[in-house]
């Protein structure tokens, strides 16, 4: 009989071995994770993806906690080889009584095969023994293919710890706010004594129930001679400060929402459940969280003053919860980029992402005024247009813009009409009238074109004159990166979130560096940047310096649409650019007189007041790298001025980017006088062919196009 039953053993043995040959060992130390997300310096923002869990070696965990696991669970893992025979043999006799094949008798090890290879655990009562028997198998390979503190640790980061808790490091972070290798006797022995069943003895359920499993546990470290008695005396007594209910909550973020989705198109879908990964992003923390203050804290003003129409944040969060529905308060976004890499500093899409999921950096797609204007402009330097040209701003003229209806007459935002302007003063001060000449003087398909280059789409600019006047929608994350081609001497580098991403055994899965490509003309975006610094000086922006004392070099833009309906303020620095939009989700008047240097401009300067105290980031001059020459031309022409401009008084002397000036020889058509040059330029002659005695005439430019005048009132 012997013989025959130990023939049975080798039979049932061998079987069910040969079965687990078919699990991998390297899945007991695979295991969900989630991925840890770094902002540039290394601070952790977040994590995603995969389960709560935190990998941890076995010396980044407490001995208090070890020695705790250990009595509760397996006080003879060091001695056996997987499995306790007096455990075994007690669990069979209770088995065998209440006609169950699973109860009892489970080690570390023989937890860990359950629990690393997803055993089924429950069944008919054969299902049941089947189950244990191969559990047992798996138990012996792991013995083999694992050191004990390895598999002490495999067991540590896999266990269970209720609702979304995984490993000891997770539990300890989420129950009592602090790493596993700082937990004392006292906090050790909780945690080990409510793994056996964690949503009924959870500390955020239960702390009644916590405590008597906790001096339990204590009983067991003490009968076992872990620890003393006097040892355990103390740590009864010793308060266990449980994560309050306001910590309990696991907020989220705008910035997490958009490096979600940026990794979504990143990583493969494997990386993504088994995460455990490392991501390093471009996002500055303290930038982030000083833009959401600046944000809420401004609009939070707003929302007090006298009259104030909509309702507020206030008493939106004082509304039931079960009624509040959507908030329809007032609402914002802030987006800032890195000039010269793309990097995206900060992605603010709203005032609170725990009260609104909609992120309207990325995704509110609204009208954005009078901020495309500086586009049309550059759009119009790099045809030839100079910032000193004199434009009518008198009304739209039936028939006088291409494409436009005979009635279409857009109006300036102050009602006044001028018989000319300078160009530059027509973008300072935002001018309705004369903006749409120069953007005819342009061209649409230009304009579109290079708002395309910029980073625009090109599909969503209807090609109609009011599409001058940003007439149109954009996001605030594409206008802040279009709007780095001024700083940046007419480049743009493609907008990122995602730096290096590591796996756990610091691999390199993918790294991405700066993707830049001149988008337009240095000159033109020089041109457009030194009237965008005049904007702050003296234009629609100048409570930048006059009321919110920002003094650093700076230019930027405001845009308000009609009735107040949105506003905006774009403006950059020579290391940072951020746009700022402010409006309802709901579209409708903010409040009376809601312009972008009320309402936009505010969150911008405090925001870079933020960057500024940071000490991370250049605040110097600005185009400083565009070459220049000197040029005389005309104001009516745009082009090398004659002793007939000078005499008409339309004659200035200028620097001018070298890319964009005119020809030695492309004089100004409209006041001839023989065509004589101004003969203070630097450069060689212009060399002239005779015609008749006494007059010459300039040589042709046969492969230059014409400058096309723009009308002047006479």
């Amino acid at each position: 009989m012997a013989v025959i039953g130990f023939i049975i053993f080798l039979i049932g043995a061998t079987t069910y071995y040969v079965r687990s040959l078919r699990f991998d060992m390297a899945r007991v130390a695979e295991m969900p994770a989630r991925s840890m997300i770094l902002d540039r310096h290394g601070n952790e923002i977040g994590r995603l993806h995969g389960e709560n869990r935190y990998i941890v070696s076995l010396d980044e965990v407490s001995p208090n906690f070890r020695n705790a696991l250990l009595a509760r669970e397996d006080r003879s893992f060091y001695k056996h080889f997987g499995v306790d025979p007096r455990g075994l043999a007690r669990a069979v006799v209770q088995n065998i009584q209440r006609r169950r094949f699973a109860q009892g008798a489970s080690t570390i090890t023989m937890q860990l095969s359950r629990n690393a290879f997803h055993l089924p655990t429950r069944g008919k009562w054969w299902e049941e023994l089947d189950r244990k028997f191969l559990e047992l198998a798996l138990t012996f390979r792991i013995e083999v293919h694992y050191e004990k503190d390895e598999i002490l640790q495999h067991y540590m980061n896999l266990i269970f710890w209720g609702g979304s808790i995984h490993g000891i490091e997770a539990a300890s972070r989420t129950y009592l706010e602090k790493p596993a290798r700082d937990l004392t006797l006292s906090e050790g022995a909780m945690l080990a004594g409510i793994i056996r069943a964690p949503n009924s003895f959870s500390p955020f359920q239960d702390l009644k129930k916590t405590k008597r499993e906790r001096n339990s546990t204590l009983d067991s470290m003490v009968r076992f001679e872990f620890i003393t008695q006097d040892d355990s005396d103390k740590a009864k007594k010793e308060p266990l400060h449980i994560r309050p209910p306001d910590r309990r909550i696991i907020h989220d973020s705008y910035a997490m929402d958009a490096i979600r989705r940026d990794l979504e198109r990143t990583l493969e879908e494997q990386n993504i459940k088994l995460g455990g990964l490392i991501i390093t992003t471009t996002i500055d923390q303290s930038l982030q969280e000083g833009a959401e203050r600046a944000l809420d804290k401004h609009l939070r003003s707003v929302e007090r003053t006298l009259g104030y129409k909509h309702q507020t944040r206030h008493q939106w969060q004082n509304l039931n919860p079960s009624s509040r529905g959507n908030p329809a308060y007032m609402q914002g976004s802030v987006v800032m980029v890195e000039n010269k890499t793309g990097a995206i500093l900060a992605v603010v899409g709203g005032r609170d992402a725990d009260e609104s999921k909609f992120n309207r950096a990325l995704h509110a797609r609204r009208q954005i005024g009078s901020v495309f204007k500086p586009f049309v402009y550059l759009t119009a330097f790099n045809a030839g247009l100079k910032p000193d040209t004199l434009i009518s701003d008198n009304r739209i003229r039936p028939g006088e813009i291409k494409g436009a209806p005979s009635s279409w007459s857009p109006d300036n935002s102050d009602g006044k009409y001028l018989a000319t302007v300078k160009v530059r003063e027509a973008l300072i001060k935002s001018r309705n009238t004369s903006s749409v000449r120069v953007g005819n003087f342009a061209g649409m398909k230009p304009v579109r074109e290079v708002a395309r280059m910029c980073g625009f789409n090109e599909n969503s600019i209807p090609p109609v004159p009011s599409s001058y006047l940003g007439s149109w929608e954009a996001t605030p994350w594409q206008v802040a990166s279009a709007y780095t081609v001024f700083p940046n001497g007419g480049k743009r580098f493609r907008p990122y979130l995602i730096q290096e991403i590591r796996d756990r055994d610091d691999n390199v899965l993918y790294r991405t560096d700066p993707l830049g490509y001149p988008a337009t003309r240095s000159g033109a975006a020089w041109e457009v940047s030194n009237i965008l610094q005049e904007v702050t000086d003296r234009g629609t922006a100048s409570a930048m310096r006059s009321k919110f004392d920002f003094r650093h070099p700076a230019a930027g833009k405001t845009g308000t649409t009609d009735n107040y309906v949105d506003a905006w303020f774009v403006g950059y620095t020579s290391s940072i650019t951020t746009a700022v939009w402010v409006g309802m989700d709901k579209p409708k008047q903010t409040i009376s007189g809601g312009y972008g240097s009320k309402l936009a401009l505010p969150i911008w300067v405090e925001t870079m007041k933020t960057a500024d105290r940071l000490r991370r980031y250049n605040f110097g001059s600005l185009n400083a790298n565009t070459p220049t020459i000197t040029c005389n031309l005309c104001r009516h022409s745009g082009r090398r001025a004659t002793n007939g401009c000078s005499a008409a008084g339309t004659a200035y002397s200028t620097r001018t980017p070298a890319d964009l000036a005119p020809a030695d020889n492309d004089y100004c058509t409209k006041h001839p006088l023989r065509a004589a040059p101004v003969n203070s330029n630097p450069h060689p002659p212009v060399r002239a062919i005779p015609v008749e005695e006494g007059t010459i005439r300039a040589r042709p430019v046969p492969e230059r196009r014409p400058i096309r005048a723009i009308p002047v009132e006479e």
